[in-house]
């Protein structure tokens, strides 16, 4: 029987880590929720949910998964047996499975805007944005192909290895995010009046500081950081006994903020400084990057890179939602992992054919109002994961042994009796009050 397979560096595991934290959350979905809560507020907010809640969550994560040394199921039946713990390993395949299915709907969507930003079909005047991007989702033929693209170059990834495919994409790509994004973060700001739309993101707009603003931030920072499914938990059982993960979990957040905040920064400099709202919603970066670019000298290229860069950040969260499966199902048995990437990617990929024609095809089929799309979004996302993290972090914070995380997570007194009490105490409050939150919303819809 082979042995377990590792990261062969810290920082491969590190940017890893990252990658899947950062994905499409901190590009696609992080602009437009500062844009529709009050921009500075919401980021300050963010920032410090981030840190000071979705921190000691991955960190719990983390210590779990190094301790198991296998797929999430078996981590806790190991580390659990004859308890019903290993049900979070579970919820988080599960999870992982159904998260892809419809996120894979969107990397085919970024790469349908690629495929026309390459041969220059978002130029020239009289183009409508709002009605191309209708034109494409509901396109079935298209959005099937695309979807199946993406899955594609997810899988080829995960079925080379955790060294050799995950940790060796993640080295190129993360780079390659950061390099970009400053060159277009530069490109943004130096534009005129474009210091308004750094302003609206760190000049403080107090009237936003209320309840709603502080329970979407918390929600953003749970989301951003991918925890609640087992994702670091996987990837953490790569990691080797002596590696420090709380350093580890500190680097992957602080990555997810910067990136995070380029991202606001490359968007609405430029959405300001060319006459463009914020408030555009989940369409911003399809419907009003296009426009904004396209007024930009050498807007084009500039556009290829951005849908690079975003392409970049879905695959590297795609790989990761991908390997929990894979991983879970293969175990120790190396030898299995390329049959078992083919065979779930397919399986996955036909999950999320629904959701794909969604917007189309099967735009009249709804599930409490809610398209097929948004129904699993919302499934996952609202209370899939807040309840993953919450279990997480009752298993660290009630099941372990004090003694036990403190030897596992080597650091001060001090940090780890403000890690302990976060994790047993203030996370699984703030978590119950967001799952409440989502059921509610839910409801009044």
């Amino acid at each position: 029987m082979a042995s377990r397979e590792h990261f062969a560096s810290r920082i491969g595991f590190i940017l890893a880590a990252a990658g899947s934290a950062i994905g499409i959350g901190a590009i696609w979905k992080f602009p437009y929720m500062v844009g529709t809560n009050g921009g500075s507020v919401f980021i300050f907010l963010f920032i410090i949910c981030t840190l000071l809640l979705g921190l000691p969550i991955l960190i719990a994560e983390f210590m779990i998964g190094r301790r198991g040394q296998t797929g999430a199921i078996q981590s806790f039946k190991k580390q659990a047996p004859h308890r019903p713990w290993f049900l979070i390993g579970w919820l988080g395949v599960i999870t992982s499975g159904l998260i892809l299915s419809f996120y894979s709907v969107v990397g085919g969507w970024i790469l349908s805007y690629l495929l026309r930003a390459i041969t220059f079909r978002l130029s020239g005047q009289g183009i409508d944005f709002s009605q191309l991007f209708q034109q494409v989702i509901e396109n079935p033929l298209e959005v099937i192909i695309a979807q199946g693209a993406f899955m594609l170059i997810t899988l080829l990834i995960v079925q080379a290895g955790v060294k050799d495919g995950i940790e060796v994409a993640s080295k190129w790509m993360m780079p390659l995010l950061f390099i970009f994004f400053v060159l277009l973060c530069i490109r943004s700001i130096t534009l005129d009046g474009a210091m308004e739309g750094v302003r609206f993101m760190f000049v403080p707009d107090w009237s936003y500081f209320n309840s709603e603003t502080f329970l979407l931030a918390l929600g953003q920072a749970f989301f951003s950081l991918s925890v609640g499914i087992c994702i670091m938990v996987t990837y953490a059982s790569y990691l080797p006994k002596e590696e420090n993960i709380v350093s580890s979990g500190v680097n992957v957040a602080t990555m997810n903020i910067i990136i995070s905040l380029l991202a606001g920064l490359v968007i609405f400099p430029a959405v300001f400084a060319l006459g463009y709202s914020p408030t555009e919603g989940p369409g911003l970066v399809f419907m009003i990057i296009p426009a904004v670019f396209e007024q930009l000298p050498f807007g084009q290229i500039l556009l290829i890179i951005f849908f690079i860069l975003l392409l970049f950040a879905t695959i590297t969260s795609a790989i990761s939602l991908l390997e929990v499966v894979v991983s879970n199902s293969i175990g120790e048995r190396l030898h299995l992992r390329k049959k078992a990437a083919w065979l779930f990617a397919a399986l996955i990929f036909i999950i999320g054919i629904p959701s794909a024609l969604s917007f189309g095809t099967l735009s009249n089929i709804t599930f409490f109002n809610k398209s097929i799309f948004d129904f699993i979004d919302y499934l996952t996302n609202s209370i899939a994961m807040p309840v993953g993290a919450l279990f997480i972090s009752w298993f660290a914070g009630y099941y372990y042994e004090k003694q036990l995380s403190q030897q596992e997570l080597q650091t001060t007194p001090l940090l780890f009796t403000v890690w302990y009490t976060i994790v047993r105490y203030i996370a699984p409050i703030a978590i119950v009050v967001i799952l409440i939150r989502g059921i509610i919303n839910y409801a009044l819809v």
